[in-house]
């Protein structure tokens, strides 16, 4: 997983509530273990629409994706963090997540801030002009017009996505330990080792 110190730039300013994971990612889309080219699928029913916003040019290239209250509610499918990734979507800022939905962006490297409701829709009329910051190191989101919102993340997630460390990564900074464990099995527990042939 790659660090995540910032995300900058335009956002998104959708707002929608209860948006589930089938509006993210259809279930059609769901027939690969790639993530590669989900970003296409991603928003279909949508983007099927004259004049959606994820095909308005002026937010083309957008790293930030400001939602309503209950984003990524519905199935468990990881298959919708994978779409967002794939088409770009560094960071979601909405009023509140899904759980499942909240732990699959962390373990994709997405950042699922939650914030107010005043702060969302202060936030939703700048990304039509301006882009937004979301600093890590601070833990806050900042506008070109000197608006601060802080937010709050779990210190243990907050930790792996500034360091860029996934659970692979975790286990594998245990590997002394683990070595040393195997080493003491081996040896007081002799009876487990696989007899010789």
């Amino acid at each position: 997983m790659k660090s995540v110190q910032t995300v900058e730039g335009r956002a998104i300013p959708f707002g929608q509530k209860n948006v589930d994971t089938d509006v993210i990612i259809a279930a059609k889309w769901l027939k690969t273990i790639s993530r590669e080219g989900l970003g296409q699928g991603a928003f279909e029913s949508i983007r099927a629409q004259e004049g959606n916003i994820f095909d308005d040019p002026e937010y083309a290239g957008a790293s930030i994706l400001i939602a309503g209250d209950n984003f990524g509610c519905g199935s468990s499918r990881e298959h919708a963090a994978w779409a967002l990734d794939d088409m770009g979507i560094k960071a979601i800022i909405a009023p509140s997540f899904s759980d499942i939905f909240s732990g699959n962006a962390f373990k994709n490297g997405l950042l699922a801030i939650a914030l107010p409701q005043e702060a969302i829709d202060r936030l939703m009329e700048v990304a039509k002009t301006e882009p937004i910051t979301i600093d890590m190191e601070s833990m806050s989101v900042t506008t070109p017009f000197q608006d601060r919102f802080s937010f709050e993340m779990d210190p243990f997630r907050h930790q792996c996505l500034m360091e860029g460390l996934d659970e692979i990564d975790l286990t594998m900074a245990k590997s002394d330990a683990i070595e040393r464990h195997e080493k003491n099995t081996d040896s007081a527990m002799h009876w487990l080792k696989p007899a010789a042939a």
